[in-house]
């Protein structure tokens, strides 16, 4: 039973990241705001009002998607999250203005990014053991990192071919099928599997000498959640990371050409979904070896050093190098907050007490991007944007070294028996 458990794991591990990665289109937002500006005549600040919208209201609706996959199992979350795609794309081509697509791209489609988002991670997570708990969020959520790897050259290439409004249309009805299809094959484990694990987990330690009553905590519900101060110290860090992070992401393809003549905003925007991707993975694994806080602080100062040297990257070949390291990190930070979350509160209630943390991505969605744009059209350039990046990833750092798993709650004997 368990082996065939085990590779049922891996069926619905593989097909989690499948839907990141049509959800993912988030990320390749450099890719429609450039031709917005180019085709439309919108400034940069207008591009980022749809996706900090889209931010926004992914991370908020992450808090119900995960309360409905803790109590209905997924596949209902993931037909849900498909329609929305749908009538989300569809109907922004249908209507091409700042309204419109902050209403139908902005709040539609964030609310399926939510949705969808909150539902494979839990679900693969609770089919294997907590060794594994980094490298299987870490293949999961790499799929909406690597998603600009084919959703950028595709979308740049029905642009070209066919104008935005049919580029929203094919988008919307791919998606759509896309995630009903892969919904099929996604689900929570049966209890007596969950038990299994849990066995197995007591009798490993048992092997090294910890006593299960020591290590065996009990899961947190969303309310004892907000009462720790781990939360609020997992939520500030995640918020930090997001804004830097994603201040890149919405505007990749003008920093390309402004800042170092890359005309072919593809070419960031790909490398920056390897690496993000390479980071989610890559962190999982470390962070499952070395530790969650010590991974992210060391992510931390990276993030730190490489935005006080990203005004002077003027070179396609060094701001290459800068975007692979930001896409790296911030990639790495998609892993190990969730990761974290699992680690601190358990896995009972992780879908609603993961959408409660990850609020903080759509505060720093919202605030990096915005910040952006703006400085872009006050300014002409990015460089006041780096130096904030570079502070709040400091104070990130900071933070890390101040985190510690709450303290132990036992399960009294009179429980366990």
């Amino acid at each position: 039973m368990s082996k065939d458990f085990a590779r049922r794991g891996w069926v619905v591990t593989l097909a989690g990241m499948g839907v990141n990665s049509m959800l993912g289109t988030l990320y390749a937002w450099g890719v429609i705001s450039a031709a917005l500006i180019d085709q439309l005549d919108w400034n940069a600040t207008q591009t980022q009002i749809p996706y900090m919208v889209a931010c926004a209201i992914f991370a908020l609706s992450m808090v119900p998607g995960g309360r409905f996959q803790d109590k209905l199992g997924p596949k209902p979350v993931l037909i849900t999250s498909a329609i929305l795609a749908g009538i989300g794309f569809i109907f922004a081509g249908m209507f091409l203005t700042v309204v419109t697509l902050t209403i139908f791209f902005g709040i539609v489609f964030g609310a399926s990014m939510g949705l969808g988002y909150a539902t494979p991670t839990p679900a693969a997570v609770k089919w294997f053991e907590p060794s594994k708990r980094g490298v299987i969020s870490g293949i999961v959520v790499s799929g909406f990192g690597l998603a600009p790897v084919f959703i950028a050259p595709l979308t740049t290439n029905l642009l070209e071919r066919f104008g935005i409004q049919s580029t929203f249309y094919v988008l919307g009805i791919g998606f759509c099928i896309g995630i009903l299809t892969l919904s099929r094959f996604i689900s929570n484990p049966p209890k007596e599997y969950v038990d299994e694990l849990a066995a197995k987990t007591v009798l490993e330690n048992n092997k090294q000498g910890i006593s299960s009553s020591k290590t065996v905590k009990v899961d947190y519900e969303w309310k004892e959640v907000l009462k720790t101060k781990q939360f609020y110290l997992l939520w500030t860090m995640f918020c930090f990371g997001t804004f830097a992070g994603l201040l890149i992401i919405g505007q990749l393809s003008k920093i390309g050409l402004e800042q170092a003549g890359i005309t072919n905003g593809f070419i960031l925007v790909a490398i920056y979904a390897i690496f993000n991707a390479s980071g989610r993975v890559g962190c999982g694994i470390i962070s499952d070896k070395l530790g969650r806080m010590k991974t992210l602080f060391i992510m931390f100062v990276l993030q730190v050093l490489i935005y006080i040297l990203f005004p002077g990257l003027n070179q396609p070949i060094t701001l290459i190098m800068g975007v692979a390291v930001v896409g790296f990190t911030f990639g790495g930070m998609l892993t190990i907050f969730p990761a974290s979350t699992g680690d601190y509160f358990g896995m009972k209630s992780f879908g609603v007490n993961f959408g409660m943390v990850i609020t903080a991505w759509g505060v720093g969605g919202v605030l990096g991007p915005l910040l952006g744009g703006i400085v872009r059209d006050h300014t002409g350039t990015y460089v006041l944007s780096y130096g904030v990046s570079a502070v709040l990833s400091a104070l990130g750092a900071i933070l890390c070294l101040i985190t510690k798993a709450p303290q132990e709650r036992k399960i009294s004997e009179k429980t366990t028996s």
